[in-house]
Formats: structure tokens, C-alpha cells, sequence
């Protein structure tokens, strides 16, 4: 009887800097003959590391309410396309990571995982199923999907438009079934809902070449010299260590930077 070879594999860690690896084969043969399995290699997982808390988050633990769940750096880690991780990224990425550009692709994931999770604080105080109508004139306008006022929603106030601007994972017809709150929703999904940022802060940086702060960016938090900003810079305040912010000074500088808005 001819031999069969079987299929193996291994599963890659939730958050650490280790590669997925696998392997699969198949061995046949017939008339006496045999034929090695033939190893077929898996996509390369990047390497990854956790970010540090945020001051939100180092709070809440203390306090209670909304946590950052780790599982969503790598849900932005991995997220990341590759000229998010190259000279592309405007200068003014040093604003919060001087030694950006002089750090590994590792903690660079580790540093925009970071900046999403201080975005998610400074947006929805870091609770996936936060949703936000807004009465602003320039801001209190028609969804085109679902017809209704606009919200922003979830962990980086996205709205159902931003399906179709940025090749988003939204299903208005499925989600309209369910309770405005349901966390079962796609639009308050963390997976999608970071993904989604991911591909709107890629187009505003590296498509459209706009900086990282800009006064014409996606979100108000990145706008600097608004309220919502400086939320935002305080929770930047704890940036990865390898980014050459000293510990001792980080929010003092932040501060000064704020100020000199």
C-alpha cells in the first residue's frame, strides 16, 4: 500500500515576535514508488510586540471602564501596509516618535499600534461601541449608505460612508437588523473598525501626502489646535520607549509642543 503523508502546522502567538510558520504536504505513490511530501510554505506573519498603555488605559485599570485589548495592536499591526512602515510617513511623525524613521519595522508596528490606541482614547474613550451623533452644521449631514443622520461609531468614530471612500469592512443591510448598540455590529467591530482607520490615515499620509497632523485630516483629533487635540497629545504621552522620548520628559514635552499650537 502506497504511504500518505499527512498535514502539520503550527500556530503563530497572539502578540510576540515570532514568525507563523507551516507546513503541508502530501505523499502519494503507487507501483512500489514513493514521493516526498512537498512542503508549502504559509504567508510570513511580521514580527510584533505589544504597545505600551496609554494614560487612559494605565487609569482605567486603576479606576475601571473601557481596557485597550491587546489583541487589537495586532489587529493594527498586521493591518499596516508596508509603506506605512517606510521614509513615506511625513516628517511630522517625529512629533511623537523622533527616532521614527531610525527604527525597526517591529517597533514601528509597535509605534502605530500606540498612536491608534491613543486615537481610540482620545475618540471614544477607548469603548468599541461608542456612537456619536454630531448637530455641528458641517458634521449633521445624510449618510449616503444608510440614509440616516450621520454617526461616528466605534473606537475611532468611523461612520458607514467610509465603506465606500476607503474600501471599508461595513454592512449597512446586515447591520440595520440589529440594536444601534449591538457590539455585534460590523461598524463597532474593533477588527474592522481599526482596519478602516488604518486604510484612512494610509490615504491621508502616504496617498495624498498630507502630513499626520493636518487641519483638513479625517479626524478633529489630529487637528492641531483644537480641544480634541489635546486629548489626543496627552495620551501620546507614553510612547514607545524606542521612539527616543525620554520617560522622564515625555509630557513635558508634549505639553510645550500643545501649547505651541
Amino acid at each position: 500500500m502506497c504511504p500518505i503523508f499527512g498535514a502539520g502546522s503550527k500556530r503563530w502567538q497572539r502578540v510576540g515576535l515570532g514568525l507563523l510558520l507551516m507546513a503541508a504536504g502530501v505523499g502519494t505513490g503507487c507501483k512500489g514508488r514513493e514521493q516526498q511530501a512537498v512542503a508549502v510554505p504559509a504567508p510570513a506573519v511580521p514580527a510584533m510586540k505589544p504597545a505600551p498603555s496609554t494614560p487612559i488605559d494605565t487609569k482605567r485599570e486603576e479606576l475601571g471602564g473601557p481596557r485597550w485589548d491587546p489583541q487589537w495592536d495586532v489587529i493594527v499591526e498586521q493591518a499596516l501596509p508596508a509603506e506605512m512602515l517606510s521614509t513615506k510617513v511625513p516628517r511630522d511623525v517625529r512629533r511623537f516618535c523622533p527616532r521614527f524613521y531610525e527604527l525597526a519595522e517591529v517597533d514601528k508596528r509597535a509605534f502605530w499600534a500606540y498612536f491608534f490606541q491613543a486615537l481610540a482614547g482620545a475618540e471614544a474613550g477607548l469603548k468599541p461601541t461608542t456612537r456619536v451623533r454630531h448637530t455641528e452644521p458641517e458634521v449633521a449631514v445624510t449618510d449616503g449608505v444608510t440614509g440616516r443622520a450621520v454617526r461616528s461609531e466605534g473606537l475611532l468614530q468611523l461612520t458607514y460612508e467610509d465603506q465606500r471612500r476607503y474600501d471599508c469592512d461595513f454592512d449597512w443591510e446586515r447591520d440595520k437588523q440589529l440594536k444601534p448598540d449591538d457590539p455585534g455590529r460590523t461598524i463597532l467591530q474593533p477588527k474592522n473598525n481599526l482596519e478602516c482607520g488604518v486604510n484612512i490615515l494610509e490615504k491621508q499620509v502616504i496617498e495624498q501626502r498630507k502630513p499626520l497632523l493636518s487641519q483638513s485630516g479625517y479626524w478633529s483629533t489630529l487637528r492641531p489646535g483644537g480641544a480634541s487635540y489635546r486629548v489626543f497629545a496627552k495620551e501620546m504621552a507614553n510612547a514607545p520607549a524606542a521612539c527616543g522620548v525620554r520617560a522622564g520628559v515625555r509630557r513635558d514635552r508634549v505639553a510645550k509642543r500643545v501649547a505651541a499650537k
